[in-house]
């Protein structure tokens, strides 16, 4: 029976066609694919030994590094399941993910090593299998892989580059069962409106499907060298990795733990790049630096750019072009769950400002149902619904919600949207109050409900208000117990130990009761708060 290659099997097949071509690199270190297939197939031999079998659930966290290249290679090739988790999360956040999914080994980068120390005790992950990816273990670019022998890391920790010397080589047999197309490859835990993440269950077929859907519908080859920005722990990241991979073409990763606006520039003159997938919040810092500094690199081999997780201006778009002259603009609208929605093509990007454009190659038309299940009619609000051939199998133990996204095969997060007569879709609510900042998804109810805690606290409201560099800014709105005093740097400080750095409040707002807006059932309502508050501010 013909199967789809999973991205372990497209990495072989590079290693057999062009052995010596870099397929993934970062500042540090670069990989054949001659390379790449040896160490991950032992890193795959090296994590079975460890006693994990088919289907055991690895977490994965570290910043971008080329490390997650062979990981998520490997654990394909293994039949294991990646569960990457957000660097910027607090160990207890953490802890939660790992424990949900019922890890059974976890791979964190050294500098990390804290936060998941401080929530070991509440895994049942045996004390083997506890990896550590080492700064120092890498070799240079450019040089074979150096054996380092024994366990550099440190106490109570495996050595990645130790597990991988010690493991047998990928032609020593593979893994005790075979790796299907149906088989899950990664848990991808997005926060939903309830405050807790999900696990988004993705299949090898299914990654497999947007890797081939997005080399179709944007014209890549293994000729293109994509510049891997957005962290590799993230969707966007994951989906245009296994792209390249499938094609056989170079993945560069930025590995640096901030964003930095010039040496981006340095990266994509230096390396030649042709691809880069970056939120408004990077062009808006690259663009704003001297004209004298961005002078100084050549960026000619730009042909594609990507734009996504938030509205862009039509001024950042002008100058997106004005700067990149080789460069072509696509906007996309999607999900962990669906994959990639709709696409915004070039020709489109003016022209249509404000849409994320018409479905993307290969899916189904878009359905914008009522509450009642009705097709609502163009240029009315309605619930999305898309029909995509790469769709996810449901959330890792809740079949509830997973039964709540779909109607049939059309599949739903929660935004609302409308679409004009020529099929454009322009979003209208981002999954029920959903916050972007900076390219990360925020959910008002996770914040709402730590901040809630707070003893002086009666009742809160936390809401998107439009900032200059990230999109958007976290606001709360705060209702305190009568008789309360409470200052806005005494609640942000109560958020700082409780919850990732993105996710608190930039901002404090005290309401009285009686001016917070309410349905008649007493529910807040956000989209007439944020309307107020923009109102107040001008914006």
């Amino acid at each position: 029976m013909n199967h789809l290659l999973t991205v372990a099997d497209a990495v072989a097949a590079h290693a057999r066609l062009r052995p010596h071509k870099v397929g993934a690199r970062d500042s540090r270190r670069a990989l054949t694919f001659a390379q790449w297939h040896e160490r991950a197939g032992r890193l795959a031999h090296g994590l079975l030994a460890l006693g994990l079998v088919k289907g055991d659930r690895v977490a994965l966290l570290a910043y971008n590094c080329v490390e997650w290249m062979e990981l998520y290679v490997a654990l394909a090739r293994a039949g294991l399941v990646a569960v990457p988790i957000n660097f910027r999360l607090t160990a207890s956040e953490i802890g939660y993910i790992a424990a949900h999914c019922e890890a059974r080994a976890f791979v964190v980068q050294q500098e990390l090593l804290d936060r998941v120390d401080a929530i070991r005790s509440e895994l049942a992950i045996e004390a083997h299998a506890y990896i550590c990816i080492g700064t120092d273990s890498a070799t240079d670019s450019g040089t074979d892989n150096a054996s380092h022998g024994g366990n550099s890391a440190p106490a109570g920790w495996h050595d990645y580059e130790a597990l991988i010397e010690a493991a047998s080589a990928p032609e020593h047999g593979g893994p005790a069962a075979p790796v299907r197309p149906a088989d899950p490859c990664a848990l991808m835990y997005t926060s939903g409106t309830t405050g807790r993440p999900k696990g988004a269950i993705r299949s090898h077929e299914g990654n497999t499907l947007i890797a081939l859907a997005t080399a179709l519908e944007m014209g890549f080859t293994r000729h293109d060298t994509a510049l891997l920005v957005m962290p590799m722990c993230h969707a966007n990241s994951l989906y245009f990795s296994h792209t390249f991979v499938h094609l056989g073409a170079t993945c560069v990763i930025d590995d640096r733990k901030s964003f930095d606006a010039e040496a981006l520039l340095d990266t994509l003159a230096r390396e030649k790049v042709t691809f880069t997938s970056l939120v408004p919040t990077h062009y808006i810092m690259m663009l704003g630096l001297p004209e004298a500094t961005k002078a100084r690199y050549d960026v000619s081999a730009v042909e594609k750019l990507m734009i996504s997780s938030a509205p862009a201006r039509k001024d950042t778009k002008l100058a997106i072009l004005d700067h990149f002259r080789n460069g072509r603009l696509y906007e996309l609208y999607g999900s962990t769950e669906a994959g990639w929605v709709t696409l915004l093509r070039p020709e489109e990007q003016i022209e249509q400002l404000g849409s994320v454009g018409r479905e993307w190659a290969g899916s189904g038309a878009i359905k914008l149902l009522a509450p009642d299940g009705r097709e609502v009619s163009d240029g009315e609000v309605g619930e999305l619904h898309s029909r995509t051939p790469y769709v996810y199998d449901g959330y890792w133990k809740y079949p509830e919600k997973t039964a709540e996204c779909f109607r049939g095969d059309w599949c739903s997060v929660g935004d609302m949207a409308r679409r004009d007569g020529n099929g454009y879709i322009t979003l209208v609510d981002r999954k029920s109050n959903m916050i972007i900042s900076g390219g990360e998804n925020i959910y008002p109810s996770e914040v709402e409900s730590i901040l809630g805690a707070h003893p002086k606290i009666k009742d809160v409201a936390v809401i998107g208000v439009p900032h200059d560099k990230w999109g958007e800014a976290v606001q709360a709105v705060v209702v305190l117990h009568a008789g309360q005093q409470a200052s806005a740097a005494e609640l942000q400080d109560w958020c700082r130990s409780r919850m990732a750095g993105y996710k608190r409040p930039q901002t404090v707002i005290f309401m009285a009761d009686a001016d917070m807006p309410r349905t008649a059932t007493g529910k807040i309502l956000h989209r007439v708060l944020r309307d107020r508050m923009a109102a107040q501010t001008g914006n």
